[in-house]
């Protein structure tokens, strides 16, 4: 597989992944896009045999961290959009209303539990692999993914 093709093939992971960082999806998608942009004049640094997914996860998380301090320094306020505009049978609107439960809980973790709790729980990594991502000891993810873990446990039910 190319490299471009990789990096096609991880756009869904890439793009859920950006989504969880960001909290919401227009903003997740434009760090989607500079993420690719950044990987592809980077190409030379990867190193062809190692996770291409990790190496990217990387780029996505260390762009965001960038993000927030450039708003930070901006000190401009990000209104999120709106979910639930679906329309269609009850069960569809279940499932939509329950995952829009999920987002705000998840958009109401701190950011490194939020980070910790999306690659292990929803992108699949284990410690080790998530905790190189950050560019963290494994104890510090797995403390952070344990908080981070429970506090959606007791969000998702009601215990705010």
């Amino acid at each position: 597989m190319s490299f471009e093709d990789g990096i096609v093939a991880l756009l869904p992971r890439l793009r859920r992944f950006a989504a969880g960082l960001s909290r919401n999806l227009a903003e997740g998608d434009d760090l989607c896009q500079m993420t690719i942009e950044r990987a592809l004049k980077a190409r030379h640094q990867w190193a062809e045999g190692t996770r291409l997914d990790s190496w990217m996860y990387r780029i996505m998380r260390n762009l965001w961290i960038d993000e927030i301090r450039a708003a930070q320094r901006r000190r401009q306020t990000f209104v999120e959009e709106e979910a639930g505009l679906g329309v269609g049978v009850a069960a569809e609107q279940e499932v939509r209303t329950e995952l829009g439960f999920v987002d705000r809980a998840m958009a109401r973790l701190p950011d490194e539990q939020r980070e910790a709790v999306l690659l292990v729980m929803v992108e699949g990594y284990g410690y080790q692999e998530a905790a190189d991502i950050i560019g963290c000891p494994v104890g510090t993810l797995s403390s952070r993914f344990v908080r981070g873990r429970d506090a959606l446990h007791n969000l998702l039910e009601g215990g705010q």
